[in-house]
C-alpha cells in the first residue's frame, strides 16, 4: 500500500504538525491526566514546535497525505558531551500511525548522517507502547525514563534511621553523597561515559548553595553517621523536563544518593517520601523524577514508590 509522501519539514508544516502533536498529547493525558492540559491545545504545541524549529541546525522531516499533516520528526544538536548529536526532545515528533515513524527517521537522518551526527536521541510518550516498539525496529535502546507521582505524606522510618534537614557542618559529607551517584553511573551496567565528580568542585558547589531557597534538601542518618541524601525543587529548575513532558506546578526529586555501605536499609526510600511529602506541604499537584533506566538501583527503587512513567528516552549511535 502506499504510504503518506515524505519531505523536509519547513515552516508551512508547523501548523499540521501542532494539530498531530496535541491529538498525541490528549491520548497521552487520557493514561496520564498529571500532565499538563495545556497542551491538549494546538496553538500552545505550534508555539513549542517553532521554538524547536528556530533552533540552530535544526531539521527534520514530514509526513503529508495530499496536503494534511500526518506525522513530523523534528530534532536539533545538543552539546557534544552527549556525543556528536541530534536530539528529539517531548515536543519533536508526533505520528498518526506509529509504522510512519520509521521513514520519517530514514529520511531525516540521512541529513543528521551528512553533517556527521552519529548519536541520536528521542523522547516518545510512555503509554504509547506500539510507538516505543516501532522505534526499537529502528535500532534504538531504551536509555532514560521520566516520571511521575500525586505527592503524599511519608510513610515510617525504619529503626535506626532520623530523617532531618543538613547541617552547612556536613557539606564534606554531602559532596561525597554527589559523587557517589556518578560514580555508579560509571558501573556495569551503566556504563556512563560522562566525566567524574571532582570532590572540590561539588564542595564549592554546596558552598554556594546551601542556603539556596530554590532547593529542599533532606538527609538520613544511619547510627549517628549520614548515610544519605536527596533534594527537592520546583520542576521549572529542570532544563531536561519541558513542553509536553513538564507537569503544571510540579515538584522535582533531582537527586538522590545513597552511601553503598548503606543500600538495603530503607534509606533511599526515606528519603524519596521525605521529598514526596515536601512536595505536598509546598501545594505541588504532582511529584516528577528521572532516571537512567541501566541504573538498576533508581529504576527499581523509583517505581517502588509509585512513580509512573511518562516519558521514554531513546537512543542509537550510528555505525555500532
Amino acid at each position: 500500500m502506499k504510504g503518506p509522501e515524505i519531505a523536509p519539514l519547513t515552516e508551512e508544516h508547523l501548523d499540521g504538525a501542532a494539530e498531530v502533536l496535541a491529538a498525541r498529547h490528549r491520548r497521552h493525558r487520557a493514561a496520564e491526566p498529571l500532565l499538563s492540559p495545556a497542551y491538549e491545545d494546538a496553538a500552545a504545541c505550534r508555539e513549542l514546535i517553532a521554538t524547536a524549529y528556530a533552533a540552530d541546525d535544526a531539521s527534520g522531516a514530514v509526513a503529508l497525505d495530499g496536503s494534511r499533516v500526518v506525522g513530523y520528526l523534528l530534532g536539533a544538536p545538543k552539546n557534544d558531551s552527549w556525543g556528536v548529536n541530534t536530539w528529539v526532545e517531548s515536543a519533536g515528533h508526533a505520528v498518526e500511525v506509529p509504522e510512519v515513524a520509521r521513514t520519517l527517521y530514514a529520511v531525516a537522518a540521512t541529513r543528521w548522517l551528512e553533517e556527521g551526527r552519529t548519536a541520536h536521541y528521542v523522547l516518545l510518550p510512555s503509554h504509547d507502547a506500539e510507538l516505543v516498539h516501532t522505534w526499537f525496529r529502528l535500532a534504538f535502546g531504551w536509555q532514560h525514563t521520566h516520571a511521575v507521582r500525586e505527592p503524599a505524606e511519608a510513610g515510617p522510618v525504619r529503626e535506626g534511621l532520623t530523617v532531618r534537614q543538613p547541617r552547612r557542618d556536613e557539606i564534606p559529607v554531602l559532596a561525597r553523597l554527589d559523587m557517589v551517584l556518578t560514580d555508579h553511573q560509571h558501573l556495569s551496567p551503566c556504563f556512563s561515559g560522562g566525566p567524574l565528580d571532582v570532590y572540590e568542585e561539588r564542595v564549592a558547589d554546596w558552598e554556594e548553595d546551601f542556603d539556596n531557597p530554590k532547593y529542599w534538601n533532606v538527609v538520613v542518618e544511619h547510627d549517628g553517621s549520614l548515610v544519605g541524601s536527596a533534594v527537592g525543587c520546583s520542576l521549572d529548575v529542570s532544563s531536561s523536563h519541558a513542553g509536553p513532558a513538564a507537569p503544571e506546578h510540579a515538584g522535582f526529586l533531582g537527586f538522590a544518593a545513597v552511601f553503598p555501605g548503606a543500600r538495603g536499609l530503607g534509606v533511599g526510600r526515606a528519603l524519596g517520601e521525605a521529598v514526596s511529602a515536601w512536595a505536598l506541604a509546598e501545594g505541588y499537584s504532582s511529584l516528577v523524577t528521572d532516571w537512567r533506566e541501566t541504573n538498576l538501583l533508581s529504576s527499581r527503587a523509583w517505581r517502588g514508590l509509585g512513580y509512573r512513567d511518562t516519558f521514554t528516552r531513546l537512543h542509537r549511535l550510528v555505525g555500532h
